[in-house]
């Protein structure tokens, strides 16, 4: 049974999903923007990690009153993000489509799809990853494949493949099950997306290279699909903009033939690089 704790969190959620969706949009924006301040002010453990990397990121140069500026930011587009992922059942899809700003080279992207060509989109933890599935399908583009990493408590896991199931993706456990690999393969043989975050490796097993002058592991799957399937391999940027959201395909990446690590490496750093923020 779950503890006290595990309740409270899934409790929490459940109120996400079924009392922030119905808050005045104006009302929750303001709530969610408190809270994220709150936690800015306090500057506590994880806050002080964010800080750490937005360091390496500005580099040597930057001021303390920038840095402090930028991870304010971080924490309002973060508190954004989880506003957003409770009001998306209820956000019109004409919404959707007309809050996106595109940009890049997206007719390919969609002309791949028309043409029964697999595709991987290859995206960074930014903007509202969820919006943008949610974007492609009501685009026309149809449903697509992705992978969840199983969090816990089980239930808000259970909640979270119900909600992004409930907007059209077919999602696949990362962990404790069959592995995605295979399932992930055959739809992109079969003409079909597959959208992947690759700027964090939840499995343990992925590629370590540099990132703003740091080691950091990073996933390998996008690429690794790609060559095994001769699905099209898209970089794709996201962000937040003041009224809506923006997204960028970058042109699709190379894949050279064969299976070498090293090689995953190689065609994987143009998407790193790319869907990382300018």
């Amino acid at each position: 049974m779950p503890g006290f704790k595990d309740r409270l969190i899934d409790a929490g959620y459940g109120l996400g999903w079924s009392v922030v969706c119905r808050m005045p949009e104006s009302w929750a924006d303001w709530a969610f923007r408190s809270v994220a301040d709150i936690a800015w002010r306090r500057q506590g453990p994880r806050l002080q990690v964010l800080e750490g990397n937005l360091r390496r990121v500005l580099g040597p140069a930057a001021t303390g009153g920038e840095l402090r500026a930028l991870s304010r930011e971080s924490m309002r587009s973060y508190a954004r993000y989880w506003l957003e992922v409770f009001r998306l059942p209820v956000i019109p899809a004409e919404r959707l489509v007309a809050g996106m700003r595109d940009e890049g080279n997206v007719q390919a992207a969609f002309e791949h799809i028309a043409a029964g060509r697999g595709v991987v989109f290859a995206l960074p933890h930014m903007g509202n990853w969820d919006q943008a599935g949610a974007w492609i399908i009501a685009r026309g583009a149809g449903s697509f494949t992705t992978v969840a990493e199983r969090i816990e408590p089980e239930s808000v896991y259970e909640r979270f493949v119900a909600f992004r199931e409930s907007l059209g993706m077919e999602v696949l456990p990362a962990s404790g099950g069959s592995r995605p690999f295979g399932v992930l393969a055959q739809r992109l043989r079969a003409g079909r997306i597959v959208c992947l975050p690759c700027d964090r490796d939840v499995t343990g097993t992925g590629i370590e290279v540099e990132f703003f002058g740091e080691k950091a592991r990073m996933m390998a799957g996008p690429a690794a699909l790609a060559v095994a399937t001769g699905a099209a391999l898209i970089p794709v940027s996201l962000w937040f903009e003041a009224d809506g959201w923006g997204v960028r395909f970058h042109d699709e990446v190379p894949v050279p033939a064969g299976r070498d690590r090293k090689q995953q490496a190689a065609v994987m750093r143009p998407c790193w690089m790319m869907s990382a923020p300018s």
